[in-house]
């Protein structure tokens, strides 16, 4: 286990990603210290190409810091196979995209039975505990239509349901409410403020202004660094009246 410290359920500690590209070495992340604690909702916000996805990446384990440490959920990631991270993220994170990634030849309720394959849950709970997922985001009567026959709002719940089929200590969004209508965006973004009262960690990029200023701690990521907390709350000031 690792030493994440002061109870963090997220903790990154000096972490800086370069990428090697045709015109040289490009450093996407410049010393990034962040902790988060178990429950707390915080939105990433910053323009394109400061890092956001980038940041987002590293507490999924889906990519990997040049340097620094990462702990997510007691776990060290950095010295993690990729097979390892894949099975440590199965158990721990759910992940969800501005693209629904729904696999278009399953139904909803296999859609959300999916993950649970990978983790060994008995068979005969699966289904039932998808069913669940699907009562709670409100689509028990869409579960054996296929992703098509759905809205884009009712396919992001679909989503969400996924991304909590094994009962993750942390929940990562990347503009989840990006592709999404102002109503399905209220109904996504609601349901993540239930999450997080019943315990869940969310940590989501957003571009949409209005909609961090409701999330109770915001981290701005400008030129590939945290921008500190007075000045975003002056920005988010301004950009109100």
């Amino acid at each position: 286990m690792g030493n994440a410290h002061n109870g963090s359920v997220i903790s990154l500690q000096g972490v800086e990603k370069v990428y090697k590209t045709k015109a040289g070495p490009l450093k996407v992340l410049k010393g990034v210290n962040l902790e988060i604690k178990e429950g707390e909702f915080v939105a990433i916000v910053g323009p394109s190409g400061s890092g956001k996805s980038t940041l987002i990446n590293m507490i999924t384990g889906i990519d990997r810091p040049t340097s620094g440490e990462v702990f997510v959920a007691g776990q060290r990631l950095t010295n993690l196979s990729e097979n390892q991270v894949a099975k440590w993220r199965g158990r721990n994170v759910g992940v969800v995209f501005q693209f629904f990634q729904l696999l278009p030849t399953l139904t909803v309720l296999e859609n959300v039975m999916m993950p649970m394959h990978y983790t060994g849950t008995f068979r005969g709970k699966r289904k039932e505990r998808a069913m669940e997922l699907l009562e709670m985001v409100d689509l028990p009567d869409v579960a054996h239509k296929y992703p098509s026959q759905i809205s884009g709002g009712q396919q992001q719940r679909a989503a969400i349901a996924r991304a909590l089929a094994n009962h993750p200590k942390v929940l990562v969004g990347d503009e989840p409410t990006g592709n999404l209508d102002a109503v399905s965006a209220g109904l996504v973004f609601a349901m993540f403020e239930d999450l997080v009262a019943q315990g869940t960690t969310i940590v989501m990029v957003t571009h949409d202004r209005d909609l961090a200023g409701q999330i109770p701690r915001v981290e701005e990521v400008r030129d590939g660094q945290l921008v500190a907390q007075e000045e975003i709350d002056r920005r988010l000031v301004a950009g109100r009246d």
